[in-house]
């Protein structure tokens, strides 16, 4: 496996510790045998949408398999309700079909993704958002890979806000992406370590 060696090339060359944030796969802090630190994106973005002060904000994860980090969002922003796009194609060579778990209507839906690609789950699910009632569309990734049509996509509008970390340095401006650091995060995580202090409680 490419990342184990990865891995394991890092180790020979003498690194003792490694930082990461939001790893698409979690299961690759498993190929090291050094402690590995893997930060959440969220962390950053808990305080951006706090100071947006929305007035009836609702996470949702754009795939079943997000719903443990859309819940810890939840959790941080003291919000119990939660909404699911559940994709399925119901036969064979049939288009993909998107069903929205949860209300939204009247809503300011807060998408959350450790990554976006192409971004046509994404825009497609804040597209069926509007249609069902929701007031306004943001959406929050860590890693921006923004490939092939996702800029053009994006520009559709049915996303009021994508809010970003600096991870993936972006090929274009747009006034509806905001980038937010991960400097300062990074920064104490590398003090903290430095001085043998607990991460654990950034989490």
């Amino acid at each position: 496996i490419t990342a184990k060696l990865v891995a394991n090339m890092m180790q020979t060359a003498g690194i003792d510790r490694v930082v990461t944030m939001d790893l698409h796969a979690g299961q690759i802090q498993g190929f090291f045998d050094i402690p590995v630190d893997n930060l959440y994106g969220s962390i950053i973005f808990n305080d951006y949408v706090k100071a947006k002060n929305l007035p009836n904000p609702v996470v949702a994860s754009p795939d079943v398999g997000g719903v443990a980090r859309a819940r810890a969002l939840a959790k941080n922003l003291n919000l119990l309700d939660m909404v699911i796009v559940d994709k399925r194609r119901e036969k064979a060579n049939e288009s993909e079909v998107m069903n929205v778990i949860g209300d939204v209507k009247g809503k300011d839906v807060i998408l959350v993704d450790d990554m976006i690609d192409t971004a046509g789950t994404i825009v497609k699910a804040a597209e069926i958002f509007k249609e069902r009632g929701a007031t306004s569309v943001m959406a929050f990734c860590t890693h921006p890979v923004l490939s092939g049509p996702a800029y053009d996509r994006l520009k559709l509008g049915f996303l009021d806000e994508l809010v970003v970390t600096d991870t993936i340095p972006l090929k274009e401006e747009l006034p509806c992406i905001k980038v937010l650091s991960t400097a300062s995060l990074f920064g104490e995580v590398i003090r903290r370590v430095y001085h043998n202090e607990s991460v654990n409680s950034l989490f």
